[in-house]
Order: structure tokens, then C-alpha cells, then sequence
């Protein structure tokens, strides 16, 4: 088990990612985001272990801020601490934890980051002959299009206790990652680096994303940027907190507002007056609003389903409690609902993912006037 301490600290202060700027996140007053999900995630495996749903494992936990840290006070009967990092670390030190944990001929390797960590680790891991060493990501970057990751930490809990049990098979999965300096000129350049393998759970295991553009779509976007117009934007006291992503911006545009590509806006009446915020900014202008004039528009993210909690981490829980769960409206194209079977949701905060996946359905837009139910996922299920 390891962890980049680093991972997703950037999110919810709007920095796309953490490449670079992880003492500036900190400074900015960024909280850790990697290690205390890596603890939810061994947390739950401890307390299935206690109720007998788990045989017994050796753990090999890489040592200070790449793991142990985090979890030192959870009691795991066998255990084995290797190596000890303490400071700042960098990609070097991932590739020194792979190959000590590899010299343990460990059997699988569960972490704690995002898709820059997963590029790190699947280099490093053909580096030294062992490309074919099975993966689980704990959610912590701020995007992660790769297709290794679990749904949460309660489903990377899952997935490992299944693995261990012999109750899945592996399966190959793609590597992608985005270019953070692009990502935050709000360029969306996604390249595959190379190919994982993990635990086969198309249940917890999230898969790689997907871009979804059917031919002609042109008129789809504009019925539905009408639908918006006439619903919200007609209404001058009405605010919208605009989502991330392409088939947003074109709405947007479509609707006389130059919203940000990869940010989180505000718009009210046919006036932007907010963008590219952080949860801090989002928060503070939430504050002069009731949650009766005020919507959340979303659109999934094509192949994986994600509404919230992969690019949107501004959209923290304090901030989505503001808006209200019941003002949550997705919006897509026909060619990407055919992309997904079901919406999933990682806030960060496991009992507001109850709350939203207790409503079992959420109202997708998907033309002008024309709305579609979609089940809400639901894994403890």
C-alpha cells in the first residue's frame, strides 16, 4: 500500500490538478485529500476482517507520508512496514516504493492518488518486469480518467477484499492522463500512457474515460441550450452554477455566456458573476442565495458516469449542501447517456453520497423540454 501525499490537493481550490503546486495548495490552505481516503479505504477493509468477510492478509505498508502515516493507529494483526519517507516527496520516491514493495514479491498494489500517481506507478512497474502486477486506485487526484481506480473508498475496500477471496478475475485497463499545464489554460488534452491490469469489478472499478461527440450533435446542444434559456436564464434573479466540461461550455455559449472550459461558474440572469472559482469563492456567493433560486447543472463524464467528484472537487460537500441535492439537474447529449448505464457519485463525504444515492434518480436534460430519469449508483447495494 503507498500513497502520494499530494494527490488532489489542488481540487478544491480550482488548480486542476497538483503537479508542481503542491506547497502552494498547502499554503492556499488546501487539507490532504490522499492519505485520509487511503485510511477510509483501510478502515472498512479492518472492520470486515473483524466480521469474518475476509481472510487474513500480509499488508506492506510503505513507510511515513507515503502510507504508515496515515494509518498507523488502524490494527492490522500482520503488517510490515517498508522503507520511511518524510518531506516533500516527487515521483522518484513512488518508483523507489514500487520497487521495494516488488522485492516483498507483493501480489497486488493498492494506492492512493490520481492519474499522474498511476502513470508513475505503471512505469515504474514496467521499469522492473512486473507490468503485469495488478492495481486498485483509492480515488484521490483531482481528475482520474484511468480506468483503474474504484467508484470510492468503500468500493476500493471492496474490490481488494473480493480480489483476496479469488472471487474476481484481472482485466486490462488504459492509463490515460491530461496535461495539467494545458488542463489549466483550459485545454482538455487527454493522451494514453499505457494499459494497468486490475481486479475485473465492473461494479467498483470506475474503467477509463470516454470523449463522446456523435455526428450533427450541433442541434442537440441548441435544444438544449433553448430548454436552459426558457427554464432558468429568463428569470434575472435566478442563479445557475454552471458545471465543468465541453458539452457545458457550448450550452453556455450557445446561451450568450463565455463560461470556462475545466471551472466552475456562476451565472445570473444572462450575466456571469463568477468563474473559474474555487470552493472558498463558490461558497462565499452561494451565501446571498436560497436554495430556491439556484441549480446546479452538471453532465456526466462519458464512459465512467461521474456527475460529481472526478474535475469538479470545488463542488465540495459544504458547497453542494448549499445548493441542495434537489437542485442537481445533469444535462447530456442522447450519444452520451448511450455512453452510461448509471450516474455515479464521490463527493468526499460518505453520508452526503447516501443522501444523493438514496433519491435512486436523477433528472438528465436531454433535449429541449425533454428529460430522462437515470438510477443514481449505488455499491453498498
Amino acid at each position: 500500500m503507498l500513497v502520494n501525499p499530494d494527490a488532489g490537493l489542488g481540487g478544491r481550490l480550482g488548480f486542476k490538478g497538483s503537479d508542481g503546486r503542491a506547497d502552494e495548495a498547502r499554503l492556499s490552505g488546501a487539507k490532504d485529500r490522499a492519505g485520509p481516503r487511503m485510511k477510509e479505504t483501510l478502515t472498512h477493509i479492518s472492520e470486515l476482517i473483524k466480521l469474518g468477510r475476509c481472510p487474513e492478509f500480509e499488508l506492506l505498508i510503505c513507510g511515513g507520508i507515503m502510507g504508515n502515516d496515515w494509518v498507523e493507529d488502524i490494527p492490522f494483526s500482520n503488517n510490515k512496514i517498508i522503507g520511511n519517507w518524510k518531506g516533500k516527496t516527487s515521483s522518484k520516491d513512488t518508483v523507489q516504493a514500487i520497487q521495494l514493495l516488488l522485492e516483498e514479491s507483493v501480489d497486488l498494489i493498492i494506492y492512493a492518488g490520481g492519474d499522474g500517481t498511476t502513470r508513475d506507478i505503471v512505469e515504474a512497474l514496467d521499469k522492473f518486469g512486473s507490468s503485469d502486477l495488478p492495481l486498485i486506485g483509492v480515488p484521490s487526484g483531482v481528475k482520474m480518467y484511468s480506468g483503474c481506480f474504484a467508484e470510492d473508498t468503500f468500493a476500493a475496500a471492496e474490490v481488494l477484499i473480493a480480489w483476496i477471496k479469488g472471487d474476481l478475475g484481472s482485466s486490462t485497463t488504459e492509463v490515460l492522463d491530461m496535461d495539467e499545464e494545458s488542463y489549466r489554460k483550459g485545454e482538455w488534452k487527454i493522451e494514453m500512457y499505457g494499459q494497468a491490469i486490475t481486479p475485473a469489478s465492473p461494479l467498483w472499478i470506475q474503467g477509463s474515460k470516454h470523449q463522446i461527440q456523435a455526428v450533427g450533435e450541433d442541434e442537440v446542444i441548441e435544444s438544449l441550450s433553448e430548454h436552459i434559456e426558457d427554464v432558468y436564464l429568463k428569470n434575472e434573479d435566478f442563479i445557475i452554477v454552471w458545471g465543468a466540461g465541453g458539452s457545458l461550455k457550448q450550452i453556455a455559449k450557445h446561451c450568450g455566456l463565455n463560461t470556462t472550459l475545466l471551472g466552475i461558474d456562476i451565472s445570473k440572469g444572462n450575466e456571469l458573476i463568477g468563474t473559474d472559482l474555487s470552493e472558498n469563492e463558490l461558497s462565499i456567493i452561494l451565501d446571498n442565495y436560497s436554495k430556491n433560486e439556484m441549480v446546479l447543472l452538471l453532465s456526466p463524464m462519458g464512459g465512467q458516469g461521474f456527475l460529481i467528484g472526478r474535475g469538479n472537487l470545488q463542488l465540495s460537500p459544504v458547497v453542494l449542501r448549499k445548493i441542495g441535492i434537489e437542485n442537481i439537474i445533469g444535462v447530456a447529449t442522447p450519444a452520451k447517456l448511450l455512453s452510461i448505464s448509471r450516474i455515479r457519485i464521490d463527493t468526499g463525504d460518505s453520508s452526503l453520497d447516501n443522501e444523493i444515492r438514496n433519491k435512486k434518480y436523477i433528472k438528465m436534460i436531454q433535449g429541449y423540454r425533454t428529460i430522462k430519469i437515470v438510477k443514481i449508483d449505488s455499491p453498498n447495494n
